[in-house]
């Protein structure tokens, strides 16, 4: 068992992460970037398992979107039915 394989990827220095989290922050190509990272089987596994845990954070956010839109929804119809009489 070659113990030095667990140390094969040096630390990711300030300097990395504050162009890698740049990046994510732009809105179309740091998803595409986000995903690279998060497949890269040869990149640094830190900045992997970054990218993995943002890209599960925008999923969480998507679907929570999507309840409160269709809670909003459901919301608007109801509240117009109710002003209506149907008598």
């Amino acid at each position: 068992m070659d113990f030095n394989q667990e140390f094969k990827h040096p630390p990711v220095n300030t300097g990395d992460w504050f162009l890698s989290i740049f990046i994510a922050n732009i809105p179309i190509l740091g998803l595409i970037m986000l995903v690279v990272w998060a497949i890269d089987k040869n990149g640094n596994p830190n900045k992997a398992n970054w990218a993995k845990a943002k890209l599960l954070w925008y999923a969480v956010a998507f679907g929570l979107g999507i309840i409160f839109l269709i809670l909003m929804g459901v919301g608007a119809v109801t509240g117009v039915f109710n002003d209506f009489d149907f008598n």
